[in-house]
């Protein structure tokens, strides 16, 4: 099962150290950073000294207000998991649920499918 983990903050580095060792044994887990941190003190050194796999994706969205930086990050994650990591949904049954098929509901339901 290909799994993805989001991470941005110390909290949650914290959380990948242990969870990411477990995943990877059994599924493909694919890590985004959101790059919310940059430093090295805030960062870098959570992935050396927990032992972190390095992300395979750094959405590199930091600065501005919470929720503009909120809002860049929900953009690039549903284009990094709706694009680049290949989902394949059945669209049709999802049309026939919301519509057109542009529904934020839609897209939703897609992210919480895949998580699965």
């Amino acid at each position: 099962m290909k799994l993805c983990t989001i991470v941005g903050a110390r909290p949650q580095f914290i959380k990948a150290a242990a969870l990411s060792r477990v995943l990877r044994k059994e599924h493909e887990e694919v890590l985004i950073h959101t790059g919310q941190h940059y430093d090295h003190n805030m960062s870098d050194i959570f992935f050396d000294e927990l032992s972190i796999p390095r992300p395979d994706y750094n959405l590199g969205i930091s600065g501005g207000s919470h929720g503009k930086m909120t809002g860049e990050m929900l953009i690039a994650i549903e284009k990094e998991i709706l694009q680049k990591l290949a989902v394949q949904p059945d669209f049709s049954q999802h049309q026939n649920q919301f519509g057109d098929g542009h529904a934020a509901e839609k897209i939703t339901k897609i992210l919480t499918e895949f998580q699965k």
